[in-house]
């Protein structure tokens, strides 16, 4: 929504076809007629069968019969009866297509579910990708990846965007509407979907082993995400068992100001994942100018070493908390490495990643490729959504 948003507001003629699903259930909104969603002209169909799929007739037919109208389709996602639909519509009434996979095409996530992606990719999936313009990726790790793994090469790296601190969303703690802790101890921050991958029990492991030193007990450790409720009864009973219910809070999923909030009176936030395509969190909370300790297989750990945005640690109990403890313990460095956090993100703001993806179009309607260009020309583009692998 922030990428069709950023496009309309340079002028970009956006619209967003999808299905209703959501995991588990279906989006309350009217399907089948043209709606503004949240500000972006938006129209939704019915996922008919299978939740991993996503199946939808109605979606397939409104795409043959409009496509031909727009000038690009932004597919989002390769696994999903809607990308497919979207790409078989682009190819019959020649019109191009980019595809962002969402990091699907890495090895990481090829192997989750091996069989059923390996059948997809070789029954229809291949053409899928390879009569895309261009691939999409949101790193250059994301993109070296798949590339390798699937021998392609017609990728381009635009990368997730962020809001930035400048204009309004991100409020300064002084003045935020929505206290996360009704207490001043000063926290560190997950803000995730909550599942075994992003390594949360390794890193309550680590919190509260540093809690053991007397000059870090007034420390909390903020958890904002929700997950399978199996995992998160995991993690609550890790912090039941070391006695650390005071230190250790859950604030479920936040989004709006809530999560503005979080982020704006945060001191560190902690992705430990085992694999992170991107960590939009991370550049959300380096715009606001919190320094972040993210793992080496979260994509943007090279740069936010470079820059000295924040810590990079090994995802293991010991390594972590040694580093937690360092970064915990340096009232000064926190400081320092959230500022150098807010520069490095303005990288990621929203415009300068519309003005990519603007290239990017112009480049595929004037060449048939993508390449950088300095003309610019009017774009049309329909970003298709919610096709979750």
């Amino acid at each position: 929504m922030p990428m069709c948003k950023a496009l309309l507001a340079r002028g970009v003629e956006v619209q967003i076809v999808s299905t209703d699903a959501e995991p588990d259930g279906h989006i309350d909104v009217k399907l089948e007629s043209i709606i503004n969603y949240d500000g972006v002209p938006a129209i939704f169909f019915k996922k008919q069968w299978s939740e991993a799929l996503k199946y939808s007739r109605a979606l397939a037919l409104w795409l043959d019969r409009n496509v031909a109208a727009f000038d690009v389709t932004h597919i989002h996602g390769v696994f999903s009866h809607s990308c497919l639909a979207a790409a078989n519509a682009c190819r019959r009434h020649r019109v191009p297509y980019v595809i962002r996979p969402l990091g699907s095409l890495d090895p990481w996530s090829l192997h989750q579910k091996q069989f059923r992606k390996q059948i997809f990719l070789r029954l229809i999936g291949a053409r899928l990708l390879s009569d895309a313009k261009a691939i999409q990726y949101v790193s250059s790790s994301e993109k070296l990846a798949s590339e390798d793994t699937l021998s392609m090469n017609h990728g381009v790296v635009i990368p997730l965007g962020a809001a930035s601190s400048t204009n309004g969303v991100y409020s300064d703690h002084t003045t935020s509407p929505v206290p996360v802790v009704s207490n001043q101890r000063p926290y560190v921050l997950v803000l995730s979907r909550l599942q075994p991958t992003k390594a949360i029990d390794i890193l309550i492991e680590a919190f509260i082993s540093v809690l053991q030193n007397d000059k870090f007990r007034a420390w909390q450790l903020v958890i904002a995400g929700d997950g399978p409720p199996q995992y998160v009864a995991s993690l609550k009973r890790i912090i039941n068992e070391r006695n650390a219910r005071d230190s250790v809070m859950f604030r479920g999923w936040l989004d709006g100001e809530a999560k503005a909030s979080a982020l704006s009176q945060a001191s560190l936030l902690a992705l430990p994942s085992y694999h992170e395509n991107f960590g939009l969190c991370v550049v959300e909370a380096m715009a606001c100018g919190v320094p972040v300790l993210v793992s080496p297989h979260v994509s943007l750990a090279a740069e936010i070493e470079a820059a000295r945005a924040g810590w990079i640690s090994a995802v293991e109990s010991k390594p972590l908390s040694n580093t937690l403890a360092a970064a915990l313990g340096d009232h000064n460095e926190l400081r320092r490495r959230g500022a150098a956090g807010r520069i490095l993100a303005r990288k990621f703001d929203w415009d300068s990643v519309a003005e990519m993806l603007i290239r990017l179009y112009e480049s595929i309607l004037l060449t048939g490729k993508p390449g950088p260009h300095d003309v610019l020309v009017p774009s049309r583009a329909a970003a298709i959504n919610r096709s979750n692998a």
